[in-house]
């Protein structure tokens, strides 16, 4: 299964839009992850317009629409992998083990909130965080995320915009 993952899209500001290449992976998905931060409903509305299943959680900054709307948290099962899905994690020292804490059952976290591209594991279960394909931040670039599960697996890679 090929998921792609976002967060942090910060849509509509301005005359932001996700990168071509980005919305050619969104198309390409089996499933949208995207980890909160839409700010408001036209943008979550331009993502289900894409016609890819779309999973998704309420970040910070979302309006009160979209907090109505969507989970804080998500559990997404597939194939015998079960993926966590938060907007915020916490801070960086401990976050790994306080994901692992509030997602017992999870294999992996997806998160956003830092815009910061980030992977990090421990035995068999991992974070990930996609950064941001429209702010980058402190981030060397914009990015998002893809994922593959396969034989109860889910292996996780950065894809940089320019």
């Amino acid at each position: 299964m090929a998921l792609a993952i976002i967060a942090d899209t910060h849509m509509p500001r301005g005359s932001r839009r996700l990168p071509a290449a980005c919305v050619e992976r969104l198309r390409g998905a089996e499933v949208i992850v995207h980890a909160g931060d839409f700010i408001a409903l036209e943008a979550l509305e331009e993502f289900e317009a894409l016609g890819t299943p779309l999973v998704a959680v309420h970040g910070n900054v979302d309006a009160d629409e979209l907090v109505d709307r969507l989970p804080e948290t998500v559990e997404l099962e597939h194939q015998g992998v079960v993926l966590g899905m938060v907007h915020d994690a916490g801070p960086r020292r401990g976050r790994l083990e306080r994901m692992r804490r509030r997602f017992p059952d999870a294999d992996a976290v997806v998160f956003g909130h830092s815009h910061m591209p980030l992977h990090e594991r421990d035995g068999g279960f991992q974070i990930f965080n996609p950064g941001s394909p429209t702010e980058r931040r402190r981030a060397p670039a914009r990015s998002m995320g893809v994922a593959h599960i396969s034989d109860g697996r889910i292996t996780f890679e950065h894809v940089l915009f320019d």
